[in-house]
């Protein structure tokens, strides 16, 4: 039997728990006359930027930011179709990166009641160095599984010499497939409960997904 071309593609998976929580914080404020508005948001967003600083000098947050000012005007409507006087819009923008979930939850619970502040996402992420191994191994073991597919096919014809002639991302080697990246990482969510017994919001995040898919060309003889 002349050689055989065997095309296979192999898939694989590792679910890991996130180490890393970004979460985004907005101080924001209101009211008919601008400055007073700006004041006031300037005011109430120190007490957040202070607390994260803090968290940052202890190892609690690993990096943060602070977008500038925003202030924005409006003239609202009211129930008889008449536009009232100007209305200012003051927000500052923040997000601090935990390195721990607990952390997280006792910041949160702590800021949640105080005036002006909203609590927005939550990004849960690995560090780039874990993030870094787990894609290695994950594309090593996808690449494995279609070593293991293109032996079996080849067993099958009663052939025992598979030799690699091409591997490449999903799409590459076959053009009518849907192109897919080779490694993605995704959170598959975060949710958060409130106790009834007690006011610290519990962040139980989901393991994060790290998959990879490739596309392999052997030749079986």
């Amino acid at each position: 039997m002349s050689d055989v071309t065997i095309t296979v593609r192999g898939e694989n998976e590792a679910r890991v728990a996130p180490e890393r929580a970004t979460v985004s914080v907005t101080v924001r404020t209101e009211g008919p006359e601008r400055a007073a508005v700006v004041d006031r948001v300037m005011r109430l967003a120190e007490p957040v930027r202070a607390s994260i600083a803090e968290r940052k000098e202890s190892g609690a947050v690993a990096d943060w930011t602070s977008k500038r000012l925003a202030v924005r005007a409006e003239r609202p409507w009211n129930n008889e179709g008449k536009r009232l006087a100007l209305v200012y819009h003051a927000t500052i923008d923040f997000s601090a990166t935990f390195t721990e979930a607990s952390e997280l939850s006792i910041w949160v619970s702590d800021i949640s009641a105080w005036d002006g502040v909203e609590i927005g996402w939550v990004n849960w992420d690995l560090t780039p160095e874990t993030r870094a191994r787990v894609e290695r191994e994950v594309a090593s073991s996808a690449v494995g599984v279609a070593v293991a597919r293109a032996e079996a096919y080849a067993s099958a014809l009663n052939l025992s010499t598979v030799t690699p002639l091409e591997i490449a991302d999903v799409g590459l080697i076959s053009k009518a497939q849907p192109q897919r990246a080779p490694q993605m990482m995704q959170a598959r969510g975060m949710a958060f409960a409130v106790s009834d017994s007690a006011p610290t919001m519990e962040y139980e995040p989901d393991e994060i997904i790290v998959s990879a898919a490739v596309e392999a060309r052997f030749t079986a003889s």
